[in-house]
């Protein structure tokens, strides 16, 4: 089904005019992504696994490869709010993630993570639908996301930042890196852009909603 709705997009996209440079490389609510450590070189990923420890919760792990559709992430507003579709994420700005094949959101709270004792970061709520421990700080140098930009993301509850532990995990996710929250903006904890279906902002005057994308 999510690889049926993925083709309907780019199906939609190529018939669609293409906007300036400028404005195709804004991260937007609604677009969605995949999210690249810029110090380990994996995607952020989840997947109906749950941790057997800690929360128990869905597990976050980060994925080398690059084609697994289980690192899709739809960007939403915080918590009880809304964003527009095609609106530019302002450095700052409070968001969630919600993952796209499970429909849980990127969590963090007050358990220990299985492999390094760091915070977990676990994949929590029922159809788009968590808590406040699902909101993240953008933290970031320009006035609004950029696509090519080394982003942060502060756990809002907690302080916490997302990143890798750089340790690997055995069965059944063999390879898998541990994701975590950590104490201060360290190694592992820079992230770009990499795939995804970006929504682009639209002018005042123009009606449709426009697309611009990288290979999914």
């Amino acid at each position: 089904m999510i690889h049926t709705l993925l083709f309907v997009a780019l199906a939609l996209i190529s018939s669609l005019p293409y906007n300036n440079a400028a404005q195709t490389n804004y991260v937007t609510c609604g677009s969605i992504l995949k999210l690249l450590n810029s110090d380990y070189s994996y995607r952020l990923h989840s997947h109906d696994v749950k941790y057997g420890s800690g929360s128990g919760q869905q597990s976050v792990t980060g994925v080398e490869q690059k084609e697994d559709v289980n690192s899709h992430w739809v960007v939403k507003a915080q918590t009880k709010k809304l964003c527009d579709r095609g609106e530019p994420i302002a450095c700052g700005a409070t968001i969630r993630l919600e993952h796209l094949t499970t429909k849980k959101n990127l969590h963090s709270h007050h358990f220990s993570s299985p492999l390094s004792g760091e915070q977990e970061v676990s994949a929590y709520g029922v159809d788009g639908v968590g808590d406040t421990g699902d909101n993240w700080e953008v933290i970031c140098s320009n006035e609004s996301w950029m696509r090519d930009a080394h982003v942060r993301l502060r756990h809002v509850d907690t302080g916490m930042y997302l990143g890798m532990s750089g340790r690997s995990y055995g069965r059944p996710i063999s390879g898998q890196m541990e994701i975590v929250g950590l104490h201060s903006p360290q190694h592992g904890t820079r992230w770009t852009t990499s795939e995804g279906l970006y929504i682009v902002p639209k002018d005042k005057d123009s009606m449709p909603t426009e697309y611009a994308h990288t290979e999914l």
